[in-house]
């Protein structure tokens, strides 16, 4: 079976309605990841129906309608090759969508994918997180910041929180120990001006280890201090 085969198979068994020209271009974007691949390090998950499921139907999983609403400001922070940034707006057309990375190469790729799917209202900024939150036109200016697979809970809601106006969003992706995360995070997310709303537990095709999405409201602004200096909030979780 084909990478796009895969991928039917896959939103068939998750309940998610794709359309052959969303299909199209998930396919077109597996094949970029895969050839850009061989020339640096993006994904150590290549093999086709492992894509489809880890990288593509993982990243939609976030998805909420409540959340998601038309035409929502979005920031993927640390989106490394794209995850799930860019599988949320070929899922959702009318999102405007900011992918934000620190590795120059990593951007370039994006760049490439976003050029080769004509993708329209989608913005590819090359900063840390924590430089990115402190500048005017990006802090407190999105609907939604997603983030998969970067840090942990506690440091990653400070890399986040900071991009996320008052009443918006911050979703987290994340892993098998998404609860001791979230116990471990609760001061962090308080003091950013966050509050846990909703933690979803996910269940992918074929997969049996735990996921969770969780959702965190902005309720008040981020003290200005906050995100700290690069490497500080890593080296030291608040």
């Amino acid at each position: 079976m084909m990478f796009s085969d895969y991928l039917m198979k896959a939103a068939k068994e998750y309940k998610l309605p794709i359309s052959a020209e969303q299909i199209e271009e998930y396919n077109i974007y597996y094949h970029l990841l895969v050839e850009w691949n061989e020339k640096m390090n993006l994904t150590a998950i290549t093999e086709p129906n492992a894509v489809a499921i880890k990288h593509m139907i993982d990243s939609i999983s976030c998805w909420d309608k409540d959340i998601f609403k038309t035409g929502v400001k979005l920031i993927d922070v640390g989106t490394g090759a794209g995850f799930p940034g860019l599988p949320l707006k070929i899922w959702q057309k009318d999102l405007n969508v900011t992918l934000l990375d620190s590795l120059n190469k990593r951007v370039k790729f994006l760049a490439t994918v976003v050029e080769n799917l004509h993708l329209e209202n989608i913005e590819v900024i090359h900063s840390r997180a924590e430089e990115g939150a402190r500048q005017k036109r990006y802090r407190e200016c999105y609907d939604i910041a997603v983030s998969r697979a970067v840090a942990r809970l506690s440091v990653l809601s400070e890399y986040c929180l900071p991009f996320v106006k008052v009443g918006g969003y911050f979703v987290a992706l994340k892993g098998a120990q998404y609860l001791e995360e979230i116990e471990e995070a609760k001061c962090a997310i308080q003091t950013l001006g966050g509050e846990i709303e909703k933690v979803i537990p996910i269940k992918l095709p074929e997969l049996e280890d735990r996921r969770a999405v969780v959702y965190i409201k902005k309720i008040k602004t981020t003290p200005k201090v906050y995100p700290r200096k690069a490497g500080t909030p890593e080296k030291n979780p608040l």
